[in-house]
């Protein structure tokens, strides 16, 4: 039978039950867009053509593929494949609205008929499907492949990153079950400020002033928490209160880093080639960044032996260094942190390491994803330094989760100072940068967080 009867028996059938992906019209879609692929060809990828010239281009000859077909459907059908092809051709698919919607900060795609979004700190099922699996792997290909990126089956695994610093995790087949599996982390369009974290509740003015305090003094900070607690977006609003004047280079897996100054030099690791050559690992970069001159460095994320690298730049005159730890509070980012260094391969004693920690590292800011779905600052923690075997800390500001939840079930709580002034308070004296009492006033907690 051929696509127009098809076409036509379609249209003239009743509409029955839930709304369902036509596979006569999905094969239509799936035939124009590969006549506009060939007619198109390199005109696609000219970076000399600014986006509406090609948007134009594309869409009259969509338009002009369709008219040739002369397909018989209705004003609704004709206008939803036109949507279509023109995602799939220029964007990401079903799922490009999803990354253009402002509200959405996550979009999950377990497998074709199964797309999630993280909305408001909630999960939700989005009625976004692809046609199949060969339809959502080309989707993936095209994201990996305009990073210089692959993935294939002897590479299942990549991360990689759209043109506005959203960060992707894709999964393919011969490790995802019923995949592939893609996972886009969205960040904002416009570079948040501190003032936002502010109105966001994340945290308050005196906490703001106290962070800008401890950056402009060039003290060494440690941003921590679990996925999706905000490590980045915190890391990118403290960098911003780097002077203008210093050189700053940042290392990252995927560059995701949105720096506010103009004297940033940007390094982003390589994964292996085909034949499993030319990695350059995050590690190689922090130690290349030594010879850059850097006034600080910003490491996205630590998570192997980088770690002791990163410890041994901040104890040899790279002061204000900056990075993140996956890990549930201040002290499980220490126990993290001396395990990543053991990940170096150097068989160096417990106790050395933690020598190392408790001289470099200054302060630890503790990030926290709320049953609410909001995502709040908890934990401001100085690093005091040994005590025996011990690395001792000391809470600055707490979150007070004792204040309850409202009607709506969101925490009442904040962000609270413990009325301790850090030893480095002296330090920050001394280069001219006074934080008045106010700053650390303590306000009465209805119960403390617990610090482990």
């Amino acid at each position: 039978m051929s696509l127009y009867k098809r076409l036509h028996d379609v249209q003239a059938a009743p509409a029955t039950g839930a709304k369902r992906r036509d596979p006569v019209l999905d094969e239509l879609r799936q035939k124009i867009h590969h006549t506009l692929i060939d007619e198109l060809g390199p005109i696609l990828y000219d970076k000399r053509l600014s986006e509406d010239d090609l948007r134009r281009r594309v869409n009259d000859q969509l338009h002009a593929a369709l008219a040739q077909e002369r397909a018989p459907l209705s004003a609704a059908d004709k206008a939803q494949l036109i949507q279509d092809v023109s995602d799939d051709i220029l964007g990401y698919g079903p799922i490009d609205r999803l990354l253009k919607d402002d509200e959405i900060t996550e979009v999950m795609c377990n497998g074709p008929n199964a797309v999630y979004v993280e909305r408001g700190g909630k999960l939700e099922k989005s009625t976004a499907t692809f046609v199949d699996e060969t339809h959502l792997r080309r989707i993936i290909d095209k994201i990996v492949g305009e990073v210089g990126r692959r993935i294939d089956e002897a590479n299942p695994l990549c991360d990689a990153r759209l043109p506005d610093g959203s960060r992707v995790n894709a999964v393919i087949h011969p490790l995802a079950i019923g995949g592939p599996f893609l996972t886009i982390r969205k960040f904002s369009k416009e570079k948040l400020q501190v003032d936002d974290l502010i109105r966001f509740g994340t945290l308050n003015a005196h906490a703001a002033r106290f962070l800008q305090a401890c950056v402009v003094g060039r003290l060494n900070i440690i941003v921590s928490g679990g996925t999706g607690t905000g490590k980045t977006t915190t890391l990118n609003v403290l960098s911003s209160f780097i002077p203008a004047d210093e050189r700053i280079v940042t290392v990252e897996d995927a560059k995701e880093l949105q720096l506010h100054q103009e004297h940033v030099l940007s390094l982003e690791a390589r994964p292996p080639n085909i034949e499993g050559r030319g990695e350059i690992t995050i590690r190689d970069l922090v130690k290349n960044c030594l010879r850059m001159r850097p006034d600080r460095i910003v490491v996205g994320e630590c998570r192997s032996g980088e770690a002791l690298d990163m410890l041994q730049a901040m104890n040899t005159g790279h002061d204000g260094s900056l990075t993140t730890v996956h890990a549930n509070s201040p002290r499980d980012t220490l126990a993290r942190l001396e395990t990543l260094v053991l990940m170096a391969g150097f068989d160096l004693p417990v106790r050395a390491i933690r020598e190392q920690m408790a001289s470099a590292i200054d302060l630890i800011v503790q990030l926290t994803r709320l049953r609410d779905g909001t995502r709040r600052i908890t934990h401001i923690s100085e690093v005091q330094g040994m005590e025996g075997d011990v690395i001792t800390l000391q809470d600055v500001f707490l979150f007070d989760y004792g204040m309850g939840v409202d009607e709506h079930g969101r925490f009442k709580g904040h962000l609270k100072a413990t009325g301790v002034r850090p030893k480095f308070t002296e330090k920050l004296a001394d280069l001219g940068i006074r934080l008045g009492q106010e700053v650390f006033q303590p306000e009465g907690f209805a119960r403390k967080a617990v610090s482990r």
